[in-house]
Order: C-alpha cells, then structure tokens, then sequence
C-alpha cells in the first residue's frame, strides 16, 4: 500500500501552528508540521489502535470518557487559560466550555450503550434485527473558536461508538489541541484512539484520501467545507459538515424588552460574536424596532473592552489580527454599497485584536452584506412590517444553522418556528446547545448532526440481519 511517506507534498517541517495572544499579539509559542514519516506513524497507529478499540465494551470505552471528564472538572481553570491566551475567549466563558465539555463526554459515557443497542425488525416472514459497528478511523477537522467543545462533541460520541479519530486542529490553538490529546491518555485512552496532528492543508488533502480514513467531519467556513467535502465524495467517504450562519433574530411587536435585550446583547457579543450560530440577522417588526434598537444600541455600548483575563470584561479581542481586519473590510464594503453606518466600525486603538461593536442599518439585498457571515461584534438590524416579512427575510439566506423568535404569545413563536428554514430555532432564549440536543443546519451551513442520539449515528454503519428458513427459489 502507497502511504504519506511516498508523497513528497507531506514532507514540508515548517511553524504553522503558532500560540498568539490575541490581547497583546506576543507569541507565545510555535510547533512544527508533522513531517511525512511522522504523519504517518500516527495514522499507523490509530489504525491498529482500531482493530483493539472496537472491540472493547461500553464499559470499557465509558470508563475512558468519564475519568476524562472528571479530570477536565477537575482543572477547569488550567483548561481555560489556555483557551484564553490563546484564542482571546472570556476568562469566564472559557470555564463555561470546559465544563460543557466534560459534560458532552460524560453524557455519552452514560448513554452510548442505549443509543447502539440492536433494534429488533419486524419482517412479514422471518425474523430480522439492526445492529451497530463502528466506521473506523475518523478524520476530524476542528476550529478555533471553540478549542475544547468542538473536540468533545467528536470525541464523545465517536469514540463510544468505537471508532478511533485523528484530529486536524486549528493552527492557531496548538496547546488546546495538545492538551486535549493528553486529558484523553491520561484518562487511559489507548495511544492511537485519539490523535492530534499538526499538520498543513496539502497534508490534510492526503489523509481524506488515504484508505485507512473512513469518515470525514469538519467544522469550519463554507469554502473549507466545499473543498473537503468535495474531496471526500471524491473518495467515496461519508462526511458531516457543520459550518457557517447567519441567524435571524426576530423581534415580535409584543416581545418583553426586559427579557428580550440581554439575549440580544449575549447573542451577538458572546465569544465576541466569533460564533456560528450566533445572532447576526436582527429582525423587529415595525411597531418596535425603534424602542428595540434604541435599547439594543445602549446595551452595547455600555460593554466593557478590555484583557479577557480580566473578570470584569465583557468585550474581548478576536481570535486574530487577520479576523479583524477582514471584519472591517466587510464592515467598510457593507458602507460603500449603502448601508449606514450606526456605531462602530473600527478597530479600537489597543494592543491585540479589537474591534469596536458595530451596528449596521439599511442593508440593501443587493448589498454585499446581505449575504455574507460577519464573525466577530457586528450587527445587521432590519425593521418589517409584519410576521411575513420577519419570515422571509430570515429565510432568505444561503445559511440554514439557527435563528430565535422572540414574543410573549409561545405559541405564535411556535408556528413561526416550523416556517423558518434552518436546523434549529430557539424561542424566548438563544440556548443553542447541550449534550443531549443534535446540532447542526441545512443550505451552506452543512449536514450532518452532532451531539444528542443522531451525533452517534453519524460514523457507524447499522446492519441488517436477518433470519428466514426457506427454500431457494427454483
């Protein structure tokens, strides 16, 4: 068999994976790229590692899972200092993932036995039953925005399943990366179950078509999902994508303001806007929309700048000094095609990555930012008419990952929900996720669902037996 040592575009050995912190911009510290003979050791191993690992017990793999939830728990702190020094995360949010982590890995240590369980068919003739084995090895592609959460909701599930996986992390978040490799051997994972690979987009390529892969899942843009999941229907491999989002956020004429406007403020500004299911797409209907945004601009410039560190801080730097300047190129671009431009805009003069928390009006819809994804603090506020209008307007968009309706009348919300076109829709909250409830979207936020009972489900194959006692046919 050709393996990624006879290919010399997986030889290169140089810095792309690099700690920066992004209050201050020092880097803290750099790693290599896998070379070719080292890429292709860890795909060796985590192969033969399968062939051990799927044939482990439930017990056995959720005895791996909960000790390593319980040493996340137990150094909540570490694990998020890091997140924030390297990616710029809320001190206090960091803490939050970690936890929500610990608890996706718990939840399918609990309940991965029962959600695989063999189902008993019913035939006309006969008798037949489905049962569930695991694909083998899964590439995982991951992003920065969420260094631990994206690891446990592939890890969690996939690794109960009895796959084994190999993990392209982002390259700006190397030391979560390394960390979250080193919880999991030191929770007793064999070596192999669960690998980190430092490795570049070209070295990436190759692992999607090496044979030893057999599922793709990648978290991440539009345009990294369309290459990467061209590139495994090209080899005949399943893939889950979850990727980009614009939700709607919309605002009924008889929403509770008091309620309304801090999920406003915490849908936007959460991770600083560095979320992809995040509010982006304000929606209020006209006999509201100028108390909402009156109110809404006031609560978002009462947030406070500062290091993330910093407890008191509730508007922190993004991930990187190229995510802002993009975020105010597309903030410009939205202007000279005729948005106006209500607060914000531009760069705060400070160390590190900060952007001022922006709001955008009068977005055309042959604007530019009519269609795009502004990941960082920028809102897009649009007035309506009616319930109609607030519908198709948050349905016309290329995404599809999740949207919120907020009203006093819950069942209205309810009706509205089943007529806006994405994975999910959140009422009178923006809870987005727990262990227990599949996420994902449709359009160009991708396919596939993590977490919950259909998370499991992705990466194993459920085969048909069945039983008849008859005579061939003649």
């Amino acid at each position: 068999m050709t393996t990624l040592t006879d290919n010399p575009i997986s030889s290169q050995n140089t810095s792309n994976y690099q700690s920066i912190n992004p209050n201050d911009g020092t880097t803290m510290e750099s790693f290599p790229t896998l070379t070719s003979a080292e890429l292709e050791d860890k795909l060796a191993t985590a192969q033969s590692c399968f062939s051990i690992w799927k044939t482990t017990t439930y017990p056995e793999r959720a005895a791996v899972l909960s000790k390593a939830a319980e040493l996340m728990r137990a150094s909540v702190d570490d694990f998020a200092r890091l997140a924030t020094l390297e990616m710029g995360k809320r001190f206090a949010e960091a803490q939050g993932e970690v936890e929500f982590s610990a608890n996706i890995l718990d939840y399918y240590a609990t309940n991965s036995e029962a959600f695989l369980q063999p189902v008993t068919l019913q035939p006309a003739a006969g008798e037949g039953h489905m049962e569930a084995s695991p694909f083998g090895l899964v590439f995982c592609v991951e992003p920065w925005n969420f260094p631990y959460y994206q690891l446990a909701r592939v890890a969690g599930p996939q690794l109960m399943a009895g796959n084994t996986l190999v993990v392209k992390h982002a390259g700006c978040v190397p030391q979560c990366a390394v960390a979250f490799e080193k919880l999991l051997l030191d929770a007793g994972a064999p070596t192999g179950a669960y690998t980190n690979l430092a490795i570049s987009h070209a070295q990436s390529d190759l692992v999607i078509e090496d044979p030893r892969v057999k599922g793709v899942a990648l978290t991440g843009s539009v345009r990294a999902g369309r290459s990467i999941a061209a590139r495994a229907g090209a080899n005949l491999k399943k893939s889950t994508m979850e990727l980009g989002g614009s939700d709607a956020f919309i605002v009924l004429e008889d929403a509770d303001l008091v309620r309304t406007i801090p999920w406003a403020v915490w849908g936007r500004m959460y991770n600083a806007g560095q979320t992809c299911c995040a509010a982006k797409r304000f929606i209020a209907l006209e006999p509201i929309a100028d108390e909402f945004l009156e109110k809404f601009t006031a609560a978002l410039s009462a947030q406070k700048v500062g290091d993330p560190m910093d407890v008191t801080t509730t508007h922190g730097p993004l991930s990187s000094e190229s995510a802002l300047l993009d975020l105010i190129e597309q903030v410009d671009r939205a202007v000279a095609h005729g948005a106006t431009l209500l607060m914000g805009g531009k760069r705060i003069d400070r160390p590190g990555w900060f952007m001022e928390t922006t709001i955008l009006t009068d977005i055309a819809p042959d604007n530019p930012a009519f269609r795009e994804e502004f990941f960082g603090p920028v809102v897009c506020f649009y007035r309506v008419a009616n319930e109609d209008e607030a519908v198709a307007l948050a349905n016309d968009s290329d995404f599809g990952l999740g949207g919120s309706v907020f009203t006093r009348d819950v069942e209205r919300a309810k009706r509205i929900a089943s007529r806006i076109d994405t994975g999910m829709v959140f009422i009178n909250s923006i809870d987005w996720s727990d262990a227990e409830l599949p996420f994902g979207g449709i359009k160009d936020s991708g396919y596939g669902r993590e977490l919950g009972n259909m998370g499991i489900q992705e990466f194993v194959n459920w085969k048909l037996v069945r039983t008849h006692d008859i005579d061939a046919p003649e």
